[in-house]
């Protein structure tokens, strides 16, 4: 795709409109991602933080922590910000290592309401398809939620293409979460169809876990004509890379958040696109 200058905001189904660089709140939790952080204070002064650097959509799941993330949130956060947009996910929770049954999503979704203290969730998400329960059937179960108010919208995360449309044939969905970026790019399928039917495809780990942030080759060299780092660079890449593309890095670190939030006002040249599309 040509790089040019894309809007810096998407609408999420036609109601919803949130800027293009959101905030993972998987980092907020403790050592290894499982239970509360170290230091909740600092954790909630980072998602208060987060809000003052105007992102205004904030991704989280019932999986983190487990239940962790969720409840920060809502510490740091409640009454939220009008514009705030959270997005949520279920689906991996139970007895199971993904556990997606209708049952299961509804005790899910109803337990991130009261944690998030929400009546009704802007963008819940199935975690991830569930090998052992028919996609229709917890698409399905989302559809019901939403039917009852308790949902505005519906995303699916870790998704082929073929499992998009399976999902939407049984509901609207609004947005698309995968793993993707300028050194992982297997998605493009999946974000094809996002770009064409006017999803939006949230990456997640766009840095790579906090590895692209220390590599060289071309991202350093990119970065070291813009006075950037490579992980400026990269979410730059993403940024340019599709209208479509709302990439959500995360972290536990305020300095980590404002520089990743930065990278939104960085404008790669033709020539640095060009480099990193075709080299990474």
């Amino acid at each position: 795709m040509s790089p040019g200058v894309e809007p810096d905001t998407i609408v999420l189904g036609g109601d919803l409109s949130v800027r293009r660089l959101g905030f993972g709140a998987l980092r907020i939790t403790g050592p290894g991602c499982k239970g509360p952080p170290d230091d909740s204070e600092s954790a909630r002064k980072l998602l208060r933080r987060v809000v003052e650097l105007g992102i205004n959509l904030i991704d989280t799941a019932d999986s983190y922590g487990p239940e962790v993330s969720e409840n920060l949130i809502a510490e740091a956060l409640h009454p939220y910000p009008d514009d705030l947009v959270i997005a949520t996910k279920g689906g991996l929770l139970g007895p199971r290592p993904h556990d997606a049954r209708p049952e299961r999503l509804r005790e899910c979704c109803e337990a991130s309401l009261r944690r998030l203290r929400l009546d009704r969730i802007d963008v819940y998400q199935l975690h991830a398809p569930d090998p052992d329960v028919p996609l229709e059937d917890s698409v399905g179960a989302l559809a019901d939620l939403q039917s009852e108010g308790k949902i505005r919208h519906i995303g699916i995360s870790n998704v082929s293409t073929e499992d998009l449309d399976r999902a939407r044939s049984v509901a609207e969905i609004v947005s698309v979460q995968n793993r993707y970026s300028v050194c992982e790019r297997s998605g493009e399928d999946v974000l094809t169809a996002c770009e064409r039917d006017g999803l939006a495809f949230m990456s997640w780990f766009p840095l790579l876990d906090g590895r692209l942030a220390a590599r060289g080759g071309e991202l350093a060299e990119v970065a070291g004509r813009h006075g950037a780092s490579s992980a400026q660079v990269a979410i730059a890449w993403l940024l340019r890379r599709s209208p479509a593309i709302v990439p959500i890095p995360g972290t536990g670190r305020i300095e980590h958040l404002e520089e990743n939030a930065a990278a939104a006002h960085l404008e790669l040249t033709p020539a640095d696109f060009e480099l990193l599309e075709s080299r990474l």
